[in-house]
């Protein structure tokens, strides 16, 4: 057990909230390629280039904390909540990755309302996610961090709504099997950003509860 004010040791808390940014700055790019898809080719592509590039910063800063985290004696949280808190981190924006990649591997022409929502919940989830790793190096922000993954909860439970909704209307209302089939792993992809999201707050709050 530590102090509730946790020291800073090496720059642990600098790392995971410049992961946080990276989150959010991918969030919205996604929003963005959701809004582009089929309307803004040079947009779309844009889009996608930049959710590569942040992906790419963000897995060096995930490098930069296992290194950081193997070079540190002491460190201001358990070792496997570090890794596990950073790996999560770093999930995010792996799916979010995927969910660029398989709108062009699919050849994705048209983006539905359902899609862009789940997409916005997905920034609303990732904007969360920083508030709260932003609090994180003072334990005097517990009750505020639980607060937060709370919402964060709420916004994956939308998304989940969303994503019923939206296959309901796939599978009553689209004749062609393969717009079927490519959708659905679209829409699937989308939710599970916030289902990563949700992964991120399930750490935040075991170090809050175990460490306040």
């Amino acid at each position: 057990m530590f102090s509730r004010f946790m020291p800073r040791e090496g720059q642990f808390f600098t790392l995971f909230n410049s992961h946080a940014d990276e989150i959010v700055a991918g969030a919205k790019a996604l929003v963005v390629l959701m809004q582009a898809v089929g309307k803004d080719a040079s947009a779309t592509a844009k889009a996608t280039a930049d959710i590569d590039e942040i992906e790419t910063r963000a897995d060096k800063l995930n490098h930069d904390v296992m290194a950081l985290m193997h070079s540190t004696f002491i460190t201001p949280l358990d070792r496997d909540e570090i890794h596990q808190l950073i790996s999560h981190m770093d999930d995010v924006l792996d799916t979010i990755q995927d969910v660029a990649e398989t709108v062009s591997l699919y050849d994705i022409v048209e983006v539905t309302e359902d899609a862009l929502r789940i997409a916005e919940l997905s920034l609303s989830c990732a904007e969360s996610v920083r508030a709260a790793v932003v609090l994180l190096s003072n334990m005097d922000n517990g009750r505020e961090i639980l607060r937060i993954c709370h919402e964060i909860d709420g916004f994956e439970s939308d998304a989940d709504r969303v994503l019923r909704k939206a296959l309901s209307g796939l599978f009553r209302e689209e004749p062609d099997v393969r717009v079927v089939l490519k959708m659905k792993g679209v829409y699937e992809l989308l939710e599970s950003v916030t289902d990563r999201c949700k992964d991120v707050a399930k750490i935040l709050e075991s170090v809050v509860l175990e460490n306040s």
